[in-house]
């Protein structure tokens, strides 16, 4: 098993560089993320589909970002070996890089280690915020 993934550890296990595959899986409670820490896994992410898989929505436009946070709490609970990721949901990144921030450390205050949000270049300056934020980052 590797050491416990940080977001610095994971920049430099590059596959082309013979490391060992990341290793991440989804979860939004904390017995899950419990089994998947005792399983060894490096990252967990709180994905935005706990709308469809967990809360019964049609899709994943309808979870908010209190449900995220809630859903991140339940996870962090767990007090897993491994990363964890909180998903901004959608309109959580779209409004304002202010609200974009703030959202965002919403999810770290619940227990995310960093965030990660969807999009091409038009989300550059909200990536470029949070980070200014010193909150990390992960693209999808």
């Amino acid at each position: 098993m590797s050491p416990r993934a940080t977001v610095r550890t994971l920049r430099t296990r590059k596959r082309r560089d013979g490391a060992e595959p990341i290793v991440m899986v989804t979860a939004y409670d904390q017995p899950t993320a419990a089994i998947a820490s005792a399983a060894g896994v490096d990252l967990i992410l709180v994905g935005d589909t706990v709308a469809d898989n967990v809360l019964g929505y049609p899709d994943t436009l309808h979870v908010t970002i209190d449900d995220m946070e809630r859903h991140v709490a339940a996870v962090s609970r767990a007090k897993p070996d491994c990363l964890v990721v909180g998903d901004m949901p959608w309109m959580s990144y779209h409004v304002s890089t202010e609200e974009t921030v703030r959202n965002a450390a919403r999810l770290i205050r619940a227990g995310a280690e960093c965030v990660k949000l969807e999009g091409g270049r038009k989300r550059v300056p909200a990536i470029e915020a949070i980070i200014n934020a010193e909150i990390p980052v992960m693209g999808h």
